[in-house]
């Protein structure tokens, strides 16, 4: 997420207890100021947020149960097919002036602009890249830069908005998507079939990526505000998360960090330590699901 660096975001998401028509949660999107350095910020800077994209202030729009439009969807499939494991990509290595998304749900996707217009709403400047085939359906990738600089999305904060945003979209005008989607069990039509177990899909392991930097992988059941939980995981042990790629592929998230300490690599007992810290966090139940 180059959160390295210092630029700023001029977008913040607020939750409110207001409720539409049909009794759902609201969020809102308003404008807001923060810095992006995590190295020249202290470790707790996310906990002196007004907002935070935990798991129990959110709140979706998830106007799931409206039929697709020929914008999102392109209509090539029947309802007696296979629901393919939706994917939303956030790629922040491959382009080092923009923000690259990358979203798959098999071969139903049409052209994506209402996704795009939401993404816009957001503040952003949304570039559609291209779309390619291949044996898992149709890719579509993105090139998305802050419309108040021009420069790549680096906030954890509104990574995730951008990551939720598409999910949502996927809700509303894929509602067969609610079933391979972690929140279609709170916002979809559909829960998932089956509950993913933590302590089974919860994988870190951290890799030397050169003499200045190591490569931190985590795999665990998706939520809302992941992204964001992590990161300050990461940096409130004083680790540098220099930039990375974030994917969503169903019921699963998977992170890559590329991550130092002072500006070098990762040493092994410090590795222990974000593993460690990291595993704890993830496995300790969510405050929505302590109350059941």
């Amino acid at each position: 997420m180059a959160v390295a660096m210092a630029s700023a975001a001029n977008c913040g998401v607020y939750f409110s207890s207001n409720t539409n028509k049909l009794n759902f949660p609201v969020f809102d999107f308003k404008n807001h100021s923060w810095s992006a350095a995590f190295v020249t910020t202290p470790p707790n800077i996310l906990e002196k947020r007004s907002v935070r994209l935990s798991f129990s202030m959110m709140g979706i729009i998830p106007r799931a149960t409206s039929a697709a439009t020929a914008v999102e969807s392109d209509g090539s499939f029947q309802d007696t097919d296979t629901v393919p494991t939706p994917k939303v990509i956030i790629d922040q290595d491959s382009n080092p002036d923009a923000t690259v998304v990358e979203i798959t749900f098999g071969d139903r996707l049409g052209a994506l602009l209402d996704t795009m217009n939401a993404l816009k709403n957001l503040g952003l400047n949304v570039s559609k890249a291209n779309v390619y085939l291949d044996s898992s359906g149709k890719h579509h990738k993105f090139a998305i830069t802050m419309a108040s600089t021009g420069r790549k999305v680096e906030d954890p904060e509104l990574l995730e908005a951008i990551r939720l945003t598409i999910i949502n979209n996927l809700l509303e005008y894929h509602p067969e998507s609610s079933s391979q989607l972690a929140m279609g069990a709170t916002f979809g039509v559909e829960p998932p079939k089956e509950k993913v177990d933590v302590d089974i899909a919860t994988h870190i392991r951290v890799d030397d990526d050169g003499p200045d930097r190591s490569l931190l992988h985590v795999e665990t059941a998706d939520r809302p505000g992941l992204l964001v939980d992590l990161v300050k995981i990461i940096t409130d042990i004083n680790i540098t998360v220099e930039s990375g790629e974030f994917d969503t592929e169903g019921l699963l998230a998977k992170a890559k960090f590329h991550v130092s300490y002072k500006g070098k690599a990762i040493i092994r007992p410090l590795q222990q330590v974000l593993a460690n810290s990291l595993r704890y966090f993830l496995r300790r139940p969510t405050t929505e699901e302590a109350s059941f």
